[in-house]
């Protein structure tokens, strides 16, 4: 039966993904509850009723299960028992075993490969005593902790097997995955989602640039072939049903410069590639995020308007002022979104600038003059 409006909806986490649901959900006439332990955090301060309490307090969990018809998440960290605790009494979507295995790179790695699809090589490194097996892997690679890595963070380059040692140190000898490093013609990734029936859809795919390891351009749609959009489409289905998946989740591939797809990683939420979809889709990711944990039929994932997304971090915040949106919202086909986030730091996502156009080409001079004005401060 779906959960219509008028419902009260529970958020496992309160950062800027958990915000532009919330949005949407309130929009569509729902209350929000959001778990999430910063008192400041930028859903709580947009939901119905924010429970500052830790990821784990059994208590508030129980208040979540008692108040909400389903309860989802907005990143990938939250301990998975917390959602198996959950389940046992409220519906909760993504599942506690996606979550597991999307936090796990050794899992993750291996359960692509077991649905028969390409990622780059790997070598598990548990412990010390591992790192000898790697001596004939193919170098240069990175080595990457199992957990927590996210935007960059808990990664080494490696450019020879000598490098190995120093680099797991430098991680903390935590599990790590030693992976080959790929030489790339672009990163693409697509957001899709999928019914508690099974019934996927998908929005057109994305064509992603990074800077120091954080997303810093997205381009809707990518400039892949048809044939390898199409086979992105079908992995990322696969790796739904294979997960059998209820929700919005993202698929990160890369594309070599032999035109071959791998697969990356996987988020089981929206993503920030797919914040494109705010104003140039039929619907957004979380608007099909809500009418999947709902059990309502998927909106329109049609783009209608060429986009480039830019990712606004605190370095172009000056400091003791603010960037200058008066000069940027100048510009009738720019569309900002800003995160409520109350302090401004290097690296941190403060909010993101949608550029449209009446082609890529267009939607991308837009993009480079709105950096240039953000940059001169």
């Amino acid at each position: 039966m779906a959960i219509l409006p008028g419902s009260t909806l529970g958020m496992l986490g309160g950062g800027q993904l958990g915000r532009m649901f919330v949005s949407a959900a309130r929009a569509m006439g729902y209350d929000v509850i959001v778990l999430d332990p910063d008192s400041n955090s930028p859903a709580g301060g947009m939901a119905s009723e924010h429970l500052a309490k830790a990821y784990d307090d059994r208590q508030a969990l129980d208040y979540l299960a008692a108040h909400c018809a389903v309860v989802t998440t907005e990143f990938e960290n939250i301990p998975a028992q917390t959602l198996a605790y959950l389940a046992q009494t409220v519906p909760v979507h993504p599942s506690a075993a996606a979550l597991q295995v999307a936090q796990n790179r050794k899992l993750e790695k291996e359960f692509f490969r077991s649905l028969g699809l390409h990622t780059a090589d790997f070598v598990a490194i548990e412990q010390a005593q591992d790192l000898e097996q790697a001596r004939d892997f193919t170098f240069p690679a990175i080595l990457k902790t199992n957990t927590l890595g996210y935007d960059g963070k808990g990664q080494v380059l490696c450019q020879q097997f000598a490098d190995l040692t120093a680099a797991f140190d430098e991680l903390g000898c935590k599990p790590c995955l030693l992976e080959q490093r790929i030489e790339l013609a672009c990163e693409v990734s697509v957001v899709l989602c999928r019914s508690q029936q099974g019934e996927v859809t998908c929005f057109p795919l994305a064509q992603n640039t990074h800077a120091n390891g954080i997303l810093d351009v997205s381009l809707a749609p990518a400039r892949v072939s048809a044939e390898l959009a199409a086979e992105a489409t079908a992995a990322a289905g696969a790796i739904a049903d294979g997960l059998d998946y209820c929700g919005v989740l993202a698929i990160e591939f890369f594309i070599t410069g032999d035109a071959r797809l791998l697969i990356n990683e996987m988020a089981p939420r929206p993503h920030n590639s797919g914040h494109y979809t705010l104003d140039a889709c039929d619907s957004s990711q979380f608007e099909q995020q809500l009418r999947m944990i709902c059990g309502l039929p998927a909106g329109s994932c049609r783009q209608h308007t060429p986009v480039a997304m830019l990712n606004l971090l605190g370095d172009i915040w000056p400091e003791g002022a603010r960037p200058p949106w008066d000069e940027l919202l100048g510009h009738e086909q720019a569309k900002l979104h800003l995160y409520g986030k109350t302090e401004a730091r290097p690296g941190r996502k403060m909010g993101h600038v949608n550029c449209l156009g009446d082609s890529n080409e267009e939607a991308l001079a837009l993009l480079e003059k709105l950096r240039g004005i953000l940059q001169k401060n």
